[in-house]
């Protein structure tokens, strides 16, 4: 099986990478095309993988044919592959915000299309994707994408309207992460720790406390009651928290995410 990617940034060579360290297929199976010259020989020279600047190759070759650009490009490199894609080659969309039905008619002929929101720490290997399979798309061809993902990650199957929630829910919430992550370390340095070694502890505390979520399967409420101590320091900060809104401050901010995903995918 030919894996062919167009466009080779941050999300790309993520999935590459994904492909490769974990066998799903040997270098001289992915190939890659991208107008940037550079961008090309950094991705050769660090996963050994083909590489063309001719999107119609790449299209014509892949038997999964990821599409990884910005959206402002993505109708201009369809009009340049459509021809060069068969209806046998499954089309996997990276793209935020492009609906199935867009994508289809932008291709005009019958295609296999699977629309995949994904989030960047798949840069760490720890990435969470969302996939959504057009009719067309098999089981079988469907679980290849899938492993793809999760050769990073993790990927689940979604259907295509809880795609903006996801955009709320995995897609843009590395960054409420990272904004409570710096908020903690500054409370650190307020209790007199290196700023470093503040960062380190948020962190990992957050880390380690979602691997708790994923791995115990426990409800998140009743792990929250697990440090709880009758009388102890943290249910003093968690009453602090609900007083302050800290919930209902991450609700509104996902349900605005959500809201401008959808405004967003009406453009």
């Amino acid at each position: 099986m030919i894996f062919g990617f167009i466009g080779s940034g941050n999300m790309g060579g993520a999935i590459i990478g994904g492909i490769i360290n974990s066998d799903i297929a040997s270098p001289e199976n992915v190939i890659v095309s991208d107008k940037n010259e550079q961008a090309l020989k950094n991705i050769n020279g660090k996963y050994g993988v083909k590489v063309t600047s001719d999107n119609k190759e790449t299209a014509d070759k892949a038997d999964v044919l990821f599409l990884c650009v910005k959206p402002q490009f993505l109708y201009g490199v369809i009009d340049e592959i459509k021809n060069s894609v068969s209806d046998n080659t499954v089309i996997v969309s990276i793209v935020a915000g492009q609906a199935i039905e867009t994508i289809e008619k932008a291709f005009e002929h019958n295609i296999k299309l699977v629309r995949v929101m994904p989030n960047t720490p798949a840069l760490v290997g720890e990435g969470m994707a969302a996939l959504t399979p057009n009719s067309n798309v098999t089981k079988e061809e469907t679980d290849v994408v899938v492993n793809v993902f999760n050769s990073f990650g993790k990927g689940e199957v979604v259907s295509e309207n809880l795609m903006d929630a996801v955009t709320a829910v995995s897609g843009s919430s590395p960054a409420y992460v990272f904004v409570m992550i710096e908020a903690m370390a500054d409370a650190a340095v307020i209790g007199g720790m290196p700023r470093s070694q503040a960062y380190t502890f948020a962190a990992q505390a957050v880390l380690g406390s979602a691997k708790m979520v994923l791995e115990t399967g426990k409800h998140p409420g009743e792990l929250k009651d697990m440090v709880c101590s009758p009388a102890g320091t943290t249910i003093d900060a968690v009453a602090i928290l609900e007083k302050d809104g800290f919930r209902n401050s991450i609700i509104d901010a996902m349900v605005g995410c959500m809201n401008k995903s959808k405004e967003l995918g009406k453009k």
